[in-house]
């Protein structure tokens, strides 16, 4: 072979193949999920009639199958679909947009040490001498690279509002804008506080220090908290989907898209979420790590010095279970907390989130140059920090024109002298028999 054509070379591109078709096949079921989540949350059942029958007689049993054959027939649904493009809009701008949002949200995780290291050893088999890093690519400016892709899918979202030729696309896209700016600076903030205790960017070294001194999430919870939330806000979920909200932009930056276009800007939004919960759990939750959780045993194949094939599959399972965990906790937060007002994300972002993100690198750097970066004194900080966030949230001024006006005569305003009574008077409509 030539001389190109390394070890870790092959192993990059079979780990990017290959996290890029589970990537698709979670965002798939992803959906199938939230689908599901949200019923039971409503009290609903949610799909399960579609199968993998496809309506043969022979392949009856597989009729059902708690509506797991669902995500196929979206896709196969929205690849039949008519794709249509509207008049006056631009044309090669409203068939890029969509790609350039989907791009970024797929090239994202290449930097992500999946599994750690492997020695060559393939069942008792020596594939080849030295040591690989299961990733995409093993570079020092990973972070750096995270956060510039992460940034590229806003401009898919601007275009495709833009292009639409529509006035509420073009709010949709303005607001994403405005949101992206707004959160980059906190995500910013709470990375560099992690940082900052890790003493280094190499992912490896990261993971490694987690598994020696315990997850970063049990010492600095509130930078945790702070990559949690403006994360979710990057990639539009809610309660920060202000960009798509059905209430006030019939569909926001793709009310005009149809078809497959349609389709890959719920692939990127979705594929987003995964990157973003795979940098999550490598910075807060010791990624492929499983020590200092409660009643689980250690397991020596988790360990960063376990370099065989079977040590590499327990790594990258546990890893992506926890990324899935996270994710599966971004879609019970979206069905059980309302949307925000975009006035509210914008002063949560720049008077709530960007101060405590500064006051935190602050505080960390201090304790770093002093010496006190351990499990105690970081817990101590952020506890202090809590309490005195808690103690001036109310001296924080709260101006802003969204006030409740009251209507005179309703209900909730009442006219001088008049008795309200919204309950019916048939004692028919309070009866709780059937």
């Amino acid at each position: 072979m030539p001389s190109w054509i390394t070890p870790q070379l092959v192993v990059s591109v079979v780990t990017i193949v290959l996290v890029v078709h589970i990537i698709l096949l979670c965002v798939a079921y992803l959906v199938q999920a939230e689908r599901k989540f949200s019923a039971y949350i409503q009290d609903r059942i949610g799909p399960n009639r579609v199968g993998f029958d496809f309506g043969l007689p022979a392949l009856k049993f597989l009729r059902g199958c708690l509506g797991f054959g669902q995500p196929l027939a979206d896709g196969i649904k929205f690849l039949l679909k008519e794709d249509f493009t509207p008049t006056r809009v631009d044309k090669v701008l409203f068939s890029l947009a969509p790609i350039i949002v989907v791009a970024p949200a797929l090239i994202g995780f290449v930097v992500i040490p999946w599994a750690g290291k492997w020695n060559g050893d393939f069942f008792g088999i020596q594939l080849f001498e030295g040591v690989v890093h299961v990733a995409g690519a093993n570079v020092g400016v990973g972070f750096i690279y995270l956060l510039a892709v992460a940034s590229l899918g806003v401009y898919g979202v601007t275009l495709g509002g833009w292009a639409s030729n529509n006035k509420y696309s073009f709010l949709g896209g303005l607001r994403a804008s405005a949101q992206m700016i707004s959160y980059e600076i906190p995500m910013g903030m709470a990375l560099l506080a992690a940082l900052l205790v890790y003493g280094t960017v190499l992912p490896d070294a990261i993971l490694q220090r987690q598994y020696a001194d315990g997850w970063l999430v049990f010492s600095q919870p509130l930078a945790a908290l702070l990559f949690f939330i403006t994360i979710m806000a990057e990639g539009n979920r809610a309660p920060f989907d202000n960009a798509e909200c059905e209430q006030e932009l019939v569909g926001g930056y793709h009310t005009e898209y149809s078809s497959m276009r349609f389709a890959l800007y719920f692939l990127a939004e979705y594929a987003h979420i995964v990157t973003s919960s795979a940098l999550l759990v490598l910075l807060f939750f010791g990624g492929y790590s499983h020590r200092f959780l409660p009643f689980i045993p250690e397991w020596s194949l988790l360990s960063p010095e376990a370099g065989g094939f079977v040590g590499v599959l327990a790594k990258f399972g546990v890893y992506l279970t926890k990324v899935l965990l996270v994710v599966c906790f971004m879609i019970l937060v979206r069905w059980t907390i309302p949307r925000l007002r975009y006035d509210q994300i914008m002063m949560m972002a720049w008077q709530l989130m960007i101060p405590v993100g500064l006051v935190l690198v602050v505080a960390v750097a201090v304790m770093v140059y002093l010496g006190l970066s351990g499990l105690v004194p970081m817990l101590l900080l952020n506890v202090g920090l809590f309490a005195l966030i808690y103690t001036a949230a109310p001296l924080i001024p709260k101006g802003t024109s969204n006030r409740r006006i009251p209507i005179y005569g309703s209900r909730f305003s009442p006219m001088p002298g008049e008795i309200v009574r919204s309950r019916s008077s048939d004692p028919l409509a309070h009866a709780d028999a059937p």
